[in-house]
């Protein structure tokens, strides 16, 4: 069940005149009472006698009784609905739901005489609205702070003890939807994200490319959007506020957003906790490419999430966020939308209620910044290799998330995790089909004895892995091992540790992959050539994308 809180109104008449008409959309079928703070306030819906004045005298009496004491805004509303596959509850059960709902609120307190005055209308099989006004008894204000936070708890125990549909809640650290003006605005204006929503993504890609909050601000003002910077007297920044060019307001004034508004970890002291971590990007020609710090760094989250202190963790996780902002700056065309989207959908799993450690991460977001400074690599075998790793750790912040019943970012990582797994396969074809063209040459005794090791290993999968067409490619790449000097079981059983079998969709593939980044076995396939166009400025790549 979901609880909508709306903000407090004036008008008790005007909210009735809603509930007990037809609708927007005539979708409001006999309206009436389901219950009342007395048991016997007038119904208009069922009683024909009763009218809707009398409705509003009756709610609004203690309202007339505290005069210029009253507050201007002494409706409170709320509705709460039912989830669509949940059954038909009884005026009765909604009756208990409601007066339930209005004590954990504290508008009406259960045994409380003096209690505000209140109603629950019912129009839909699915949903009803309380409509209260808030002066008590004794001509008091109610005592109901935080009260979405207690009704969404309330809610909570009803679904378990009703057998109804839990609902997946969070922890009030998820960005602010877009107001239902806001998306009439886009629709009007012909575009598919609000403005709200196409600069906060624009804001965490400049924050992945960024080195610095210069270097930050120095991209989304290259980016297209109208930047505006507050100072202190000091001379030191305040904060800042970005606006959609030609996106205005009545008045023909930008409609402006400061970060806070547009995501909690956007704001300028968040940004600026988090660059003070990174370290510049320099060319060091004794460190390995960016591209494979940055595998190599997501290799190695399934097995820091699973050690390391908490703090830490989510550092590690809004690093990984961080990755995912930035890959469709570079990536190959085809694979961009998906990237978008992994990258959408991680947004909510990148942050909890737990404090970042930033600092721990400082190696992984060095690389991202690193990544946007070379060339694209040319080669498919390389980005497989670094999406097969992303995947791996979306998935294990998934298991994290959960682990800490952070059921929204837990949920928004396993969908991430599905549009990483289409980039994967659209990335691994090319390259995978060379390495089973050299799997297809392995002498048979060659293969026997690769799958005596998969037997080995993973005696309930052998039959299958080695039934699958990727069952060549696995036995060349295990070959490779042994010739680089590897205990090819061990390094299997270490491929496996973290794996998701549930959910891929060829076992030999995900372990190719795998195994060929544990016995760092060169990722360039034969055919393959590596750019060599010059490096391009970050500012530039994601003046580009970062709309």
């Amino acid at each position: 069940m979901i609880a909508n809180i709306v903000k407090p109104g004036h008008k008790t008449r005007g909210v009735l005149n809603y509930l007990y008409g037809p609708g927007r959309a005539n979708e409001h079928t006999d309206p009436h009472l389901v219950a009342s703070f007395d048991g016997f306030a007038p119904d208009p819906g069922r009683d024909p006698d009763a009218t809707l004045a009398q409705l509003t005298a009756v709610l609004d009496l203690r309202v007339k009784q505290a005069g210029d004491k009253a507050p201007n805004d002494h409706v409170w509303h709320c509705s709460i609905r039912a989830a669509p596959e949940d059954r038909v509850l009884s005026d009765d059960e909604w009756g208990i739901i409601a007066r339930r709902v209005l004590n954990a609120t504290g508008i009406a307190p259960v045994g409380d005489p003096d209690a505000c005055r209140w109603v629950a209308v019912r129009h839909a099989d699915d949903h009803i609205h309380i409509v209260a006004t808030k002066v008590r008894g004794d001509l008091r204000p109610p005592r109901n702070w935080n009260d979405f936070l207690h009704a969404d708890n309330e809610l909570a125990a009803i679904e378990e003890q009703y057998g109804l549909r839990q609902v997946v809640r969070g922890d009030r650290t998820a960005a602010k939807r877009p107001t239902r003006a806001e998306q009439e605005k886009a629709r009007r204006t012909g575009n598919a994200r609000t403005a709200r929503e196409r600069l906060r993504t624009t804001v965490r890609t400049a924050l992945a490319a960024a080195a610095s909050t210069e270097e930050f601000f120095r991209l989304l003002e290259g980016s297209g959007v109208l930047v505006d910077i507050q100072y202190f007297p000091s001379g030191d920044v305040r904060g800042y506020k970005v606006a959609v060019d030609g996106d205005t307001n009545k008045d023909g004034q930008p409609v402006w957003f400061s970060g806070s508004t547009l995501a909690p970890d956007l704001s300028y002291p968040k940004i600026a906790d988090r660059l003070e971590s990174v370290t510049t990007p320099t060319a060091d020609r004794t460190q390995s490419p960016a591209w494979r710090r940055l595998t190599q760094a997501a290799d190695q989250t399934p097995d820091l999430l699973a050690t390391i202190d908490d703090g830490t963790g989510q550092a590690h996780i809004a690093a990984l966020a961080e990755t995912l902002n930035a890959l469709p700056l570079i990536a190959p065309a085809d694979l961009r939308p998906q990237l978008v989207q992994a990258a959408a959908a991680f947004e909510r799993a990148s942050r909890s209620r737990i404090r970042a450690r930033h600092q721990q991460a400082r190696a992984t977001r060095a690389a991202v910044k690193a990544v946007l400074r070379e060339p694209a690599p040319k080669d498919g075998a390389v980005l497989a290799a670094l999406f097969d790793a992303l995947l791996l750790a979306v998935v294990a912040a998934c298991h994290w998330h959960q682990a800490r019943h952070h059921d929204q970012q837990a949920e928004a990582a396993a969908l991430t995790a599905e549009h990483l797994r289409a980039v994967y396969q659209a990335a691994a074809v090319q390259p995978l089909a060379v390495i089973h063209r050299r799997g297809r040459r392995l002498a048979l005794p060659r293969l026997q004895q690769q799958a005596t090791v998969v037997r080995q290993v993973l005696p309930d999968l052998a039959d299958q892995i080695v039934a699958e067409t990727g069952w060549p490619a696995l036995a060349a790449t295990l070959t490779d091992t042994t010739a680089a000097g590897h205990d090819p079981a061990a390094l299997l059983a270490q491929a496996t540790r973290h794996w998701e079998l549930d959910t891929a969709t060829s076992l030999s593939d995900v372990l190719t992959w795998r195994l060929r980044r544990l016995a760092d076995l060169p990722q360039h396939t034969p055919g393959a050539t590596t750019s060599q166009e010059p490096a391009r400025p970050a500012r530039s790549a994601s003046a580009r994308r970062a709309r």
